[in-house]
């Protein structure tokens, strides 16, 4: 029999399966692009504007599409409990953070993490957790109504688990996709990186196509 944490890595396995074949069906894959050749960075063309959102951000302001634009922006769903997925995948991005680090700030890539369980997860609580992978790191949640919009839009998926038998109710899980959104600097959904993650080429990907957003803005 499957043990809980097998059908955990086939549910997100699962999930970012569909999460590619949702964006492709969208988008279509890149046949033509302004953007350099990427590793890891899959793009889609034409990118697509997002529905409006609200998102609340661990600072208390509001995180709507507008403060999406300028920079190329890597989003990840998850939550602060997340025993394995979460904390490896930030620990990634800073790695990967780390290598792009010289980039101009006012175009540097951006990682924002949302949470999907605004149960437990405060915006004080997301930013503590946040930065302490890496400071630049964006964080924010929403209700559960406003995430289900946003990750839907992002062709994302996360679903609440019940706390095991004889367990405290507060002690449920949440399945999420691992896959990342990627939004260009309009704040549009251009592409995904599925996982397992590979920080070093997911900085060059981010450094190339943040030079090139540089050069089309220059044309």
């Amino acid at each position: 029999m499957f043990n809980r944490t097998t059908v955990l890595i086939l549910i997100a396995a699962l999930a970012a399966a569909l999460g590619l074949w949702a964006a492709q069906r969208h988008f279509g894959p890149v046949t033509a692009s302004k953007w350099p050749q990427t590793q890891v960075v899959r793009l889609f063309e034409p990118a697509r504007e997002l529905p409006s959102f609200s998102l609340r951000q661990s600072d208390g302001t509001a995180l709507v599409p507008g403060e999406l634009k300028g920079h190329w922006t890597l989003v990840f769903l998850g939550f602060t409990h997340c025993p394995d997925v979460c904390p490896t995948t930030l620990a990634e991005m800073a790695r990967a953070q780390k290598q792009w680090a010289a980039l101009p700030e006012a175009t540097r890539p951006r990682v924002l993490f949302v949470s999907v369980d605004p149960e437990r997860d405060t915006p004080d609580r997301i930013g503590e957790y946040a930065h302490a992978f890496h400071r630049d790191t964006l964080a924010a949640t929403a209700d559960i109504p406003a995430l289900e919009g946003f990750a839907k839009s992002l062709s994302m998926v996360f679903a609440k688990v019940p706390a095991p038998d004889g367990a405290p109710a507060d002690q449920y899980s949440v399945d999420h996709s691992a896959s990342m959104a990627v939004l260009d600097p309009q704040g549009r959904m251009a592409g995904i990186i599925q996982p397992p993650l590979d920080p070093k080429a997911i900085a060059a990907d981010m450094t190339a196509l943040t030079q090139a957003a540089a050069g089309v803005r220059a044309e």
